[in-house]
């Protein structure tokens, strides 16, 4: 038997991914009979149902949700085949995607990326919010900000540079509660901070004790959303020294933790000389 060609695999990725032929046809720019039809040949090759439908939409069987891992593999490496290609087929550009957090990509990556877009007029980039480094394994990327050391093999990575954090507020916060000289005085101010305790929000320690959610009154696990508490006035958080134009820094000698930066690549794309020009000037810009 013949294999099922790549566009019913394609169909039937986008379903999974969406959870409906709609959403799926406007994603693949296809009709919806259309789509109907390369699922349903698909079960066909396969011999078995692949969803059912429910007031929700399609949702995958047993047989077809077993197989997420396989297609999400499966386009993952169609996608990155996609970029290798791209340059030689895109007008003359040449497409970088790049991945960062939230305040990496809105408040550090625009300077570097504007050299860089200055220094070659064919380069164009792409930015995805993300914190995975999986995404660079997977090839959904082609080079990644990350604020801790990626680890996986198969990766290249270099240290950028190191970032001191420290508590900011908006100098409007001290005009009726005088500026804290201790952390006890700390917490009869208002807290910016997270509503999610993760790995990386143990930083956030006074004393040797990890700050709790319950000491915020403005809470989100959005970074920039904290950035924006801070610079609005809402209260005390933590930010990223180089970024703290206009705010007011409190007990640096009782907070003063550092960050590392690091960029990472997949070990594949440093032999193309273009890749290795634009990951080389990310980490000269970046660091300075």
């Amino acid at each position: 038997m013949m294999p099922p060609d790549w566009s019913l695999y394609r169909a039937f990725s986008a379903v999974l991914r969406l959870g409906s032929l709609t959403a799926a046809a406007r994603d693949l720019e296809l009709s919806q009979p259309t789509l109907g039809r390369r699922i349903a040949a698909l079960e066909a090759k396969l011999g078995f149902a692949l969803f059912t439908r429910s007031p929700e939409g399609l949702t995958p069987t047993p047989e077809g949700e077993a197989l997420r891992p396989q297609i999400e593999a499966l386009e993952a490496a169609a996608e990155a085949m996609d970029r290798a290609i791209r340059p030689e087929v895109a007008g003359g550009q040449f497409v970088v995607r790049l991945s960062a957090s939230e305040v990496i990509a809105a408040e550090v990556l625009p300077p570097a990326v504007r050299h860089l877009l200055h220094a070659d007029p064919t380069l164009v980039v792409e930015v995805s919010v993300c914190n995975e480094i999986e995404d660079v394994l997977r090839r959904e990327v082609d080079i990644a900000v990350r604020m801790t050391r990626p680890r996986q093999d198969g990766l290249l990575v270099r240290k950028v540079k190191e970032i001191e954090l420290g508590l900011f507020a908006h100098p409007s916060c001290f005009e009726q509660h005088p500026r804290p000289i201790s952390a006890t005085e700390l917490f009869d101010h208002p807290m910016v901070g997270f509503d999610t305790p993760r790995d990386y929000t143990r930083i956030f320690q006074l004393d040797g004790r990890v700050v709790a959610r319950e000491a915020f009154r403005f809470r989100s696990d959005s970074d920039m959303a904290q950035l924006g508490a801070i610079r609005g006035g809402l209260g005390i958080g933590v930010c990223h020294a180089p970024l703290a134009d206009g705010l007011v820094r409190v007990l640096p000698e009782v907070f003063a933790p550092r960050v590392e930066l690091w960029l990472a690549v997949h070990a594949d794309l440093m032999r193309t000389p273009r890749y290795r020009r634009v990951f080389r000037g990310l980490a000269e810009l970046l660091g300075a």
